[in-house]
């Protein structure tokens, strides 16, 4: 079943007063993971195969690339750690790019928060606004995830419009 995730991400200057404020809004820390993000070629939004400590997923999403906070539809399957999907996947669709990072995940209330340091890239934040059973709406999550940007004093200069695998991909050329 898929959910819509209303998220955006941008360049951190300032990942510890992001963790100080969120710490201060008792948002539930998660943990730290270390997560590789393995993207596949396909024909219609993106798909990656999430594998970490704390987070394990197959993700399919389609998005706009835009600054700001955007929408995006999201199918997750949850794939046995260890299993060949991996390998399935690589042989049938080819691997994209590969993206490695380290990741603080935060909770409050529906809120998702990362502060991610990507391999090659640096340090970021990503807020995800989600409603996983349809029943918030578009508009309370665009208000949240703008609440938080606020919150954070995340500049419309920092926003940053592309996943991880494109920036990395434009990184190689």
């Amino acid at each position: 079943m898929g959910h819509l995730n209303i998220e955006i991400k941008a360049h951190c200057r300032n990942q510890e007063k992001i963790r100080e404020i969120l710490k201060s809004n008792d948002a539930r820390f998660q943990g730290t993971d270390h997560q590789i993000d393995t993207y596949f070629n396909v024909n219609q939004g993106r798909m990656k195969l999430r594998e970490g400590n704390i987070e394990n997923h197959l993700i399919h999403y389609d998005r706009v690339d835009s600054e700001g906070p955007k929408k995006s539809k999201v199918i997750l399957y949850d794939p046995e750690p260890g299993s060949t999907l991996k390998e399935l996947l690589a042989k049938a669709l080819g691997i994209l790019a590969v993206v490695d990072k380290i990741r603080e995940i935060y909770w409050i209330d529906n809120a998702k928060f990362h502060l991610d340091d990507v391999n090659g890239l640096g340090p970021f934040v990503e807020i995800e606004a989600i409603d996983k059973d349809l029943t918030i709406g578009e508009k309370k999550l665009r208000e949240q995830c703008n609440f938080y940007m606020k919150l954070f004093g995340i500049r419309p200069e920092d926003l940053i419009s592309k996943s991880y695998s494109d920036m990395l991909l434009e990184k190689r050329k």
